[in-house]
């Protein structure tokens, strides 16, 4: 499914109504350019969670979890991880196979640990549409022959 959004706003609400139906497990994998507007998509999705908490990217952290919406919320930011295996430090299956809702940016670097399935979202900008312009492409992944 593809979205097209002409402000952060249109963003935050498409992810706002993602969160809404989010259910225990939901794993998304993000991808997007620096400033494409991961972190908002997940700021939008942890308010449709019901989360309080400011939600920011967990650069430098790897891992951010917010308790205080109807599901839990794990919000990787993998963009610094050199080997995927590394994610298993900071118990990254735990929190995919788990029963929240776990957001990973930069999902690429580490497909091979995702699940077999996920939602994929990649975010796409275009200057001659915008400073503001995104498309989003939503796709439920499953991988299971």
């Amino acid at each position: 499914m593809t979205y097209e959004s002409n402000s952060p706003e249109e963003t935050y609400k498409i992810a706002y109504e993602m969160g809404q139906k989010a259910v225990p497990g939901t794993v998304i994998a993000m991808s997007g350019d620096l400033g494409a507007g991961k972190t908002l998509f997940t700021q939008g999705l942890a308010a449709g969670l019901g989360v309080k908490e400011p939600v920011n990217s967990p650069t430098f952290t790897i891992l951010q979890i917010y308790d205080s919406g109807r599901l839990p919320l794990y919000h990787f930011d993998v963009y610094r991880i050199e080997e995927p295996e590394e994610m298993r430090e900071v118990g990254f299956d735990d929190y995919v196979f788990g029963e929240g809702v776990a957001v990973i940016e930069w999902a690429p670097c580490v497909r091979e640990l995702l699940p077999d399935e996920y939602v994929e979202i990649n975010i796409y900008g275009d200057d001659a549409r915008g400073a503001d312009y995104r498309r989003l492409e939503i796709n439920e992944i499953n991988q299971v022959n």
